[in-house]
């Protein structure tokens, strides 16, 4: 049964309809499920994680489990790009069919994290923390013991990944987006760390006991968004002398920026030791795994994508071609650049049980 347990504690609420295209798929509900003795990989344990989500959907529906990326939400989900273009009626996750499932990760959004009052007495955390996390959610917290699919965009992608190789009788379907079931490295890992070093070293951090935001934060973010998501192509075509290059920094550090300095750097670094690589042999579903060929954070050209896929028994690459239209690193929140790819992948996969 997919009723919430008596340790739940929840509060349905439809979101508000702020938008248009709210109307083309059921209203989104969110929901918080309180994890009891949750233990870190650390070993340190919380008596109480507040797990944060939102469902799109009834729980008659087939279950998909949608996953965010670094620093976002489910409401990073809710996008005319994404959800526009898959929950609707006759789209490949029609909420009228789907029950549609999308956690706030650990450390993000409105589930538990360092700035609810914590700081850095917050347990260090990493993916296989926030995957399991979820699990436990599904689990015990929604009663679900099996997905149609796991989808995950960015850090979404890379949870997918370990969601295939730790839970792999959990799903039918897995579709890891702008990621790869590697080992963190390279430049994706080098700007990261600068990013966290620059926030650290900011003397307005105070070793995480600020009374407000250290302003190398929003430089940081800038810069790291900057050179790792938007795609040549499409820089060129936003910046193509230096007075435009210049306007377009401008707009981004004049731009509202909101977020904590320890959230921020406990969600960067959760991807340090991430390496799934390991469990390929395990993934039992079907694979699609999307990326796109301008990837500033994933580039195809390093062969590893390709060498990881040879592992796995039932996996496929969907590699979008970089154009004028793609966005790099950003361009797999655009779904229709795969929306028929996912339709016939859930017409055709077999449907497993645990």
């Amino acid at each position: 049964m997919r009723a919430l347990c008596a340790a739940a504690v929840v509060t349905c609420a439809s979101l508000a309809a702020v938008t248009a295209f709210a109307a083309d798929y059921p209203a989104p509900k969110q929901g918080d499920w309180i994890a009891k003795d949750f233990k870190f990989h650390t070993g340190h344990v919380m008596p109480e994680l507040k797990l944060h989500y939102t469902t799109v959907g009834e729980p008659s529906g087939q279950p998909v489990l949608v996953l965010h990326g670094t620093g976002g939400s489910a409401q990073s989900i809710l996008t005319p790009a994404f959800a526009g273009e898959l929950f609707g009626a006759g789209q490949p996750l029609d909420a009228t069919k789907y029950y549609i499932i999308i956690p706030d990760a650990l450390g993000h959004g409105k589930s538990s994290k360092p700035s609810d009052g914590m700081k850095t007495a917050f347990p260090k955390y990493n993916y296989d923390d926030m995957v399991d996390a979820q699990h436990r959610l599904l689990i015990d917290g929604l009663g679900i013991k099996h997905v149609r699919m796991v989808i995950g965009n960015s850090m979404g992608g890379m949870h997918a990944w370990i969601w295939g190789t730790k839970y792999p009788d959990m799903m039918d379907i897995l579709v890891p987006m702008a990621s790869q079931p590697t080992e963190m490295s390279a430049r994706n890992w080098m700007m990261r760390r600068m990013m966290i070093e620059t926030v650290r070293a900011d003397p307005d951090y105070k070793a995480g006991n600020y009374t407000s935001q250290p302003g190398m934060i929003k430089y940081a973010s800038v810069m790291y968004g900057i050179a790792t998501a938007g795609g040549t192509l499409a820089y060129q075509m936003l910046a193509p002398t230096g007075e435009a290059a210049d306007k377009n920094v401008d707009d981004r550090l004049k731009a509202p920026f909101v977020a904590d300095a320890n959230d921020f750097i406990y969600q960067w670094e959760s991807s340090r030791d991430y390496n799934p690589s390991a469990g390929l042999e395990k993934i039992a579903s079907v694979v699609l795994a999307i990326n796109a060929a301008d990837d500033e954070r994933n580039p195809p050209e390093t062969g590893l994508m390709d060498a990881a896929l040879k592992r796995i028994k039932h996996a496929k690459m969907l590699l979008i071609p970089a154009s004028t239209e793609t966005r790099g690193h950003l361009t797999t929140g655009g779904a229709k650049f795969y929306k028929q790819q996912l339709q016939e992948l859930l017409q055709t996969a077999p449907q497993r049980t645990m």
